[in-house]
């Protein structure tokens, strides 16, 4: 199967990862108890769990007896707070095999500015790495320090959740022009997907 593969009978999340090569899902906070309903063939392959076992559930099964509650508290006031968050977390694939993960959660917004999902990405880290808050963040900032002032404001709002017509609303702009800059600034951050670019962005602490 290919990275792109995507599960989900929702296209709106389906949208949200559906080119990114990263282990990525989609929740839906408006349900109970905030379930993935959707993820992608690289999350599959990470986690080891088949969609059956990933589709319906919370992301914490990926939690085991070395997870850090403080981590784990870290991530639930990111969703409370609907907020973005960078955490670097023990999980266990469904071996029980431990992995050092590098989640990054950030909400997505609906055109009326309600909260609408929350997209998620994991990237497994090798054994010794440095923590992503020190190396990522500072490859990340690098790779913004290209983009011009609009399309770091337009990367700000995209960030943030928000979506292209709502970003023409606070920017002033048409969402033609939205478009445009989004586009070169994935262009120039080498993102292949919103999702990757929203990574990029919170790595680098924006």
């Amino acid at each position: 199967m290919e990275h792109g593969d995507i599960y989900t009978a929702d296209p709106e999340a389906r949208d949200l990862i559906c080119h990114s090569p990263i282990a990525s899902v989609v929740s839906n906070p408006r349900l109970p108890d905030n379930p993935l309903i959707a993820c992608n063939q690289s999350f599959i392959d990470l986690t080891g769990y088949s969609e059956e076992e990933i589709i319906g559930r919370n992301c914490r099964f990926l939690s085991g007896p070395g997870t850090e509650p403080w981590l784990t508290e870290a991530i639930r006031e990111g969703v409370r707070e609907q907020k973005a968050v960078l955490v670097e977390i023990l999980n266990y694939k469904k071996d029980g095999t431990p992995f050092r993960n590098a989640v990054v959660v950030a909400p997505v917004f609906d055109d009326d500015g309600e909260l609408a999902y929350f997209h998620g990405s994991q990237i497994e880290l090798e054994e010794g790495a440095e923590s992503p808050m020190v190396t990522r963040r500072a490859r990340a900032a690098e790779k913004l320090k290209d983009l011009s002032k609009r399309q770091f404001e337009v990367l700000q709002m995209v960030a943030a959740g928000l979506r292209n017509k709502q970003i023409a609303y606070e920017l002033g702009l048409s969402e033609k022009t939205v478009k445009m800059h989004r586009g070169l600034a994935m262009e120039k951050l080498g993102a292949q997907s919103s999702a990757d670019m929203i990574r990029l962005a919170v790595e680098a602490g924006v």
